[in-house]
Parts: structure tokens; C-alpha cells; sequence
């Protein structure tokens, strides 16, 4: 009993010894870093998910342990995206230490030409650093050498605030055990709270007519109401934004013109009635009926849908589809295709041509094919085969890794679960997009099974957020469920 309690005193005295020496308290940090740039070490997983990181942090100075360098060469080998990104940030490290002047122990300038927006320095481990991970952490690991190297350079610049850049969660949460700072890379998410994303859709105050109708003009063309008001709600509207107002007199319509004092206002066809159905389909609400009108504007080349499970998302885009390809022949085509990424354990690889290896993703074509392939009851049963048949022919299914270098030309491309997608992925997809042909982007950011993707940097918030305001594209974010009353209650309970 005494041989244990000779211990834990022991045990104890060691870690005060440690830990002797008490962190300054949040008051006097600030008075204590009195240099206006700040050092920032970068963990390994930020170059591997960035590379472009290392000239995103403006006039401050980077660190770059030996560890970190370690890891990089680790994980260069392969085909996958973080081999690539490993493989990038080592050919940028390499530009910048073979264009830098000076000796490399006094920094490297981060600056290679006028387009670098970094005017910071390059800082490179050149000494071993040793002896400064504590006691709680254990010696081996490449996480609790990289925290070992920030309390030494904190100790080694009292002056100046170092701080470690992790996407890593419990490397962070560690770091701030130790009275160290540590943050997330944020330079990459689009938005830190996903409830202040463009929803596309506005509802009009009250009193509209009465602050912004006094001097109202209005028209009709094409068998369209425009009205253009002016007030004070004008400068912060969007063009192609929906904007409605419920009562007696409802208003649903869309911003055609932006000015800083005036805006003018196109009422929209209503797609919730039976005549201006849409291959059978009908709006179900708000929403929808908005959703429709941007599917069907020739003039928009870019459509992004943004809902939870159920709202119509993937049968409107084909049922618009289907209206473009076989009935106006807008379109020579419609080519669907999504990330491959398994809700569970992956099944393995799958046999026969491209098409075929896609056709398990792509259960939610068949089962919206299924509601849209509605022929006449008189047709029979060769009716419904030949007419299945044809829908089935205009439809291709793509897969995701053969996209490069290609080029669509009067095609109706659907990006289906598109919240999967990186930024940079979502750019290589887009782009393949020729003369005549039109964008549908489909997701619900609240279903992410990518690895190391969030709601604030997916692709899909990420061009949500770009795209916003330009004339030839629109977004609608849908808010209700219309697949049963069991899905709708299961969506707001679980």
C-alpha cells in the first residue's frame, strides 16, 4: 500500500513539475503577442486536403515540421485524391524553396510571382526538436510530435502567437489541453452555419406594395406580368430569385433586373395546374412550382435543387428532362450521373460494361422512370414496353472518373447527389459542359458520406454560393416532403 501511494506521489510531483510553470490567462495573451503576423504549423492532413493551403494565409508566416514532410512522402504513392493532393503540395513546397533567396533557417518567401496574394515566409524544420512533447502524450506518434514542435516554437517566440492548423478534431482538442492554440482550416468552407446559405426563395413583407409601390410600372409580354418597383428591398435582391407573397391576392414571381434602387419582377408560370403539367407532373407546392420554372427556362443553363429526402428533387429534373429531349428537342440527350460513395460496407467491384457498374447507384432513376412511364391504359402491354424503351434510349449513365477532357453538346446533364462532391470535382463537371447544354445539380447537404467533406465546404454549397445572382442560373431550396406522410413524419422526427 505505501509502495503505491510512494508512487503516485512521485507520479504527481513529476507532473507539476511539468506543468510548474501555469499558462497566461485569456486577459493577458493579447498584451503578451505584440508581433501583427502570426506563425501557423501546418498538420499534414491540411496540405492533403488543400495543397493550394500554402498560400492561403495572407501576410502570415507558415512552419512546416519534418514530421509533416514524413507523412507527405507517405501518402504521394496511389491514384486517390489524397495521393494527388500529397503529390501537389510537394511540387508547390519545391517551387518555393527552389525560387527562394536567403538561407532557408531565415524563411523563404511564399511570393513566386505577382499572382500570389501570400506575402508571408516559408519557415522549414531544420533542427531536431526534441524533449518538449509532455509526459501525458506518448513519444512515437506523429500528432503529439508535431503539438511537441508548436510548444517549442511558443516558447522560442513568446512574441509572436503560434498556431497549429489541424483538421483533425482530437489533435485540436489535445492542443487546447495543453494551452496551446489550434484552429480548423476554414479558407475552404464556403459558409460556417449552413442556415445562412442562399435558399433562392424570398417572402415579401407585408407592407411591399406600400414602400415600394409608389411609382410601380407594369407590362405584359409573352403572356408575363413584369412589374418594376423601387425601394429599399431592391439592392439586396438576386436576379433569378423567387420572390412570393401569400393573401388574398398571392404573387409568386421571379427577379429579372437588379438596379441599386429598382428591380424588376416576372410573374411565373404556374406548374401546379394539370395544363402545364410537365411529363404528368404537377407542382405540389411553393416550392416545386418554383423548381419547375427554372427546369424549363431555356435560359437558364444552370439549375442547383437543394432539399431533404422526398421533395421531388430527382423527378422533376427528369421529368423536365424528358419534356426537353423528346418533346421540344432541346436536347439530344440526358446524362445522369453521381459520386459512387457507399452508404455502408462497399460490395466490392462489379462486373460488365460502365453503364452496368453504375446501374446499382442509380436506383432512384428506375424508381422515378417507374412514376414517369405513364402510357395510354389502351397501349397494352407493347405500348408500355416500346414507350419504356425509348425513354430508356435518350438516357445515359456516366460515371464520375471518365469525365475528364470530355465535352457535352446539347446534353441535359443531372449531377444527382452532388453534396458527395468536392469543390474541385464539382469545377471538373461543370466545365464539361458545350454549346446547348444544361447543368442540373441535386443534393441534400444534410447526407454527406464523403469522408472529410462537410456541410460548409461540399461542392454543392460551394456552387450554390458561387453561382448565385448570375443571370443564366437559379437555385431553389425545397422545404417540403411530398414522397408519403410516413417519409414526411420519419424526415422531422429522426
Amino acid at each position: 500500500m505505501s509502495e503505491q501511494s510512494d508512487s503516485r506521489a512521485a507520479l504527481d510531483h513529476s507532473y507539476a513539475a511539468i506543468h510548474e510553470k501555469p499558462m497566461p490567462s485569456p486577459r493577458k495573451r493579447p498584451a503578451q503577442h505584440q508581433s501583427p503576423t502570426k506563425l501557423f504549423v501546418l498538420d499534414t492532413n491540411v496540405l492533403m486536403h488543400d495543397p493550394t493551403s500554402l498560400f492561403r494565409f495572407a501576410e502570415h508566416d507558415i512552419y512546416i515540421p519534418i514530421m509533416t514532410l514524413e507523412e507527405l512522402d507517405n501518402n504521394k504513392k496511389g491514384m486517390s485524391e489524397v495521393a494527388r493532393n500529397a503529390r501537389q503540395a510537394s511540387r508547390y513546397l519545391d517551387d518555393i524553396v527552389s525560387h527562394g533567396a536567403g538561407d532557408i533557417k531565415d524563411g523563404i518567401a511564399l511570393k513566386r510571382h505577382e499572382a500570389d496574394t501570400a506575402t508571408g515566409r516559408l519557415f522549414l524544420q531544420t533542427e531536431a526538436i526534441t524533449g518538449h512533447v509532455p509526459a501525458s502524450l506518448p513519444i512515437g506518434k506523429a500528432d503529439n510530435y508535431v503539438i511537441g514542435v508548436v510548444m517549442y516554437l511558443q516558447k522560442r517566440h513568446p512574441q509572436r502567437l503560434v498556431l497549429l492548423v489541424s483538421m483533425d478534431i482530437y489533435m485540436r482538442i489535445k492542443s487546447h489541453a495543453l494551452g496551446l492554440a489550434a484552429e480548423d482550416y476554414f479558407n475552404d468552407k464556403v459558409l460556417q452555419d449552413t442556415e445562412l446559405l442562399y435558399t433562392g426563395v424570398r417572402e415579401l413583407p407585408a407592407d411591399f406594395w406600400d414602400s415600394h409601390g409608389h411609382s410601380v410600372e407594369s407590362w405584359k409580354k409573352d403572356g408575363r406580368t413584369y412589374y418594376r418597383v423601387r425601394g429599399p428591398l431592391c439592392q439586396s435582391l438576386m436576379l433569378n430569385e423567387f420572390v412570393y407573397q401569400e393573401g388574398e391576392r398571392p404573387l409568386y414571381a421571379m427577379v429579372k433586373e437588379v438596379t441599386a434602387k429598382a428591380a424588376v419582377i416576372e410573374t411565373i408560370k404556374d406548374y401546379g395546374h394539370a395544363r402545364n403539367n410537365v411529363w404528368g407532373i404537377t407542382a405540389r407546392n411553393r416550392e416545386q412550382n418554383f423548381a419547375l420554372n427554372l427546369l424549363m427556362n431555356p435560359d437558364i443553363d444552370f439549375v442547383s435543387l437543394l432539399g431533404q429526402a422526398g421533395t421531388g428533387k430527382t423527378l422533376m429534373a427528369l421529368a423536365a428532362g424528358l419534356m426537353h429531349t423528346l418533346e421540344s428537342k432541346l436536347f439530344s440527350e440526358i446524362i445522369m450521373t453521381r459520386v459512387t460513395v457507399p452508404v455502408g460496407e462497399d460490395i466490392g467491384f462489379l462486373p460488365g460494361t460502365e453503364e452496368e457498374k453504375m446501374t446499382p447507384w442509380m436506383g432512384a432513376l428506375e424508381d422515378n422512370l417507374d412514376v414517369l412511364n405513364k402510357p395510354d391504359e389502351d397501349a397494352g402491354d407493347w405500348g408500355r414496353a416500346a414507350t419504356r424503351d425509348l425513354i430508356r434510349s435518350r438516357i445515359k449513365i456516366k460515371s464520375l472518373n471518365f469525365m475528364r477532357g470530355r465535352t457535352f453538346i446539347r446534353k441535359y446533364l443531372v449531377i444527382d447527389e452532388a453534396q458527395n462532391l468536392t469543390p474541385k470535382q464539382m469545377k471538373t463537371l461543370i466545365t464539361r459542359a458545350g454549346p446547348g447544354t444544361k447543368v442540373v445539380c441535386l443534393g441534400n447537404i444534410a447526407q454527406i458520406d464523403t469522408p472529410y467533406l462537410t456541410e460548409g465546404s461540399s461542392g454543392l454549397t460551394y456552387v450554390v454560393d458561387r453561382f448565385k445572382g448570375w443571370a443564366h442560373s437559379g437555385h431553389v431550396t425545397l422545404q417540403r416532403g411530398e414522397r408519403s406522410r410516413l417519409a414526411d413524419h420519419a424526415a422531422e422526427i429522426l
